[in-house]
């Protein structure tokens, strides 16, 4: 998430009512995830196991539990809890209405037709003549390109599932990200697109999604996609151009998939895969599987 205009680092400091290390001037951009961190941008980290990924990562200001060294060209925020200051920064720069508050200021090109009984959240963009069928629901900052089919009762922009076990209860991390969904996308009916926690999820252009798929947050959906029913995509996956997701593919966060791949039925994927086509709980190599199951067929 990019800040509207740059802040200073004893500003964010202040804000939240933590020590920093570094120029009281030094410039903050923005706030994001470890995994879609940008440089300017703070990432918030707050245990040991984590701390050198974040001090490594490309973030330039570091959010952390603990005053440690602070490398050269970066600057630390110290608090005492990383996770809800993050939230907290979050949302003082991102308002969060959560259907409660109507704008009504949707931009809305040329051709497109809306079903009245869909639901429009604010800071909204929508193409040219796109198509919106009854029951879907758009949230905030959501951006659709042109000639764009969402079928009913599908959710773009849902809260991303990110949280933290504190006192016994799941305190969420608040997402302030948004959906963008590419020109010439189909969605079928029943779809669930988690907006980004501090980024964007996004929808390829030209991708086509069946019916019932989950999309997690900040998850890239590369272009000309094919995707069945069931699918579930984790959060923070990359998944190139043209690829073939078939029924009830699961993919764990934070995998990418090469372009080109072929996912075949109920395969499970738990790590990055070349091109190729893969099949069965932990995508194996479609090949290699059927020649083990010959192999396995002619024992005796």
């Amino acid at each position: 998430m990019r800040f509207h205009s740059p802040q200073k680092l004893k500003t964010i400091a202040d804000l939240i009512g933590s020590k920093f290390v570094g120029p009281e001037d030094f410039e903050v951009l923005g706030s994001n995830e470890i995994h879609m961190v940008k440089p300017g941008e703070i990432v918030f980290v707050n245990h040991p196991k984590y701390y050198d990924k974040a001090l490594n990562s490309a973030a330039t200001i570091i959010l952390i539990d603990k005053e440690v060294d602070c490398p050269e060209g970066k600057a630390l925020l110290v608090s005492d809890d990383p996770f809800r200051d993050f939230n907290k920064i979050n949302t003082h720069f991102t308002r969060i209405y959560n259907f409660t508050e109507e704008l009504h200021d949707a931009e809305i090109g040329e051709g497109t037709r809306i079903h009245s009984s869909a639901v429009i959240g604010n800071n909204v963009k929508i193409g040219k003549n796109t198509l919106i069928f009854p029951n879907v629901v758009i949230g905030d900052r959501t951006v659709i390109g042109d000639n764009v089919i969402i079928q009913s009762n599908t959710v773009l922009g849902g809260d991303a599932f990110y949280y933290r076990k504190l006192n016994g209860n799941f305190d969420r991390l608040i997402s302030v990200g948004n959906v963008v969904i590419e020109n010439n996308v189909e969605i079928g009916n029943g779809c669930t697109i988690d907006r980004g926690v501090t980024d964007s999820t996004v929808v390829g252009e030209g991708s086509v999604l069946d019916n019932q798929i989950q999309i997690g947050h900040d998850t890239i959906i590369g272009k000309k996609c094919l995707i069945a029913s069931q699918v579930g995509i984790a959060g923070c996956c990359v998944i190139g151009d043209e690829v073939t997701l078939w029924g009830q593919v699961g993919i764990a966060s934070g995998n990418k998939i090469e372009s080109g791949s072929v996912l075949l039925g109920k395969t499970g994927v738990n790590r990055d895969l070349e091109k190729g086509t893969y099949i069965g709980m932990f995508a194996e190599d479609f090949k290699t599987y059927l020649k083990k199951e010959v192999k396995l067929r002619n024992l005796k």
